[in-house]
């Protein structure tokens, strides 16, 4: 999935709806801006001779684009996708403003230790005890 794919601040209002050490858990990608060389703003995803996956980003406005490419009988149809990520630390004031605190953060669902270096992240926001 890509950074921030759903509209994270309609997820933050789940916050409303739990009760007090409740949970607020997501599962998304680190926007992956450091494997983009200077001047170039597209990186691919996949390739196949069946589907061609590529992402463009605007680093000024934080917005991506998903690029996709469905071949069938040898005909390509060309479909785009756009979003907004979010850094996690974003995610964490959305959570705060929410009345959420950051209990937890992983690398990925076995809980690796989420580093510079991750390329997604689970968290968990709990709503704290009244």
């Amino acid at each position: 999935m890509p950074a921030a794919a759903f509209p994270a601040a309609a997820g933050f209002n789940a916050a409303a709806h739990l009760q007090p050490g409740g949970c607020f858990v997501i599962e998304v990608r680190v926007p992956e801006l450091r494997r983009l060389p200077p001047g170039q703003d597209v990186l691919p995803w996949h390739l196949s001779p069946a589907r061609w996956v590529s992402y463009s980003y605007d680093v000024a406005t934080q917005e991506m684009r998903g690029h996709y490419v469905e071949f069938t009988d040898g005909r390509g149809e060309y479909s785009t996708i756009p979003f907004r990520y979010v850094w996690p630390a974003e995610l964490d004031l959305m959570a705060q403003i929410a009345g959420l605190r950051l209990r937890e953060r992983w690398d990925g669902w076995t809980r690796e230790p989420f580093t510079g270096e991750s390329r997604q992240h689970v968290s968990v926001w709990e709503k704290p005890a009244a």
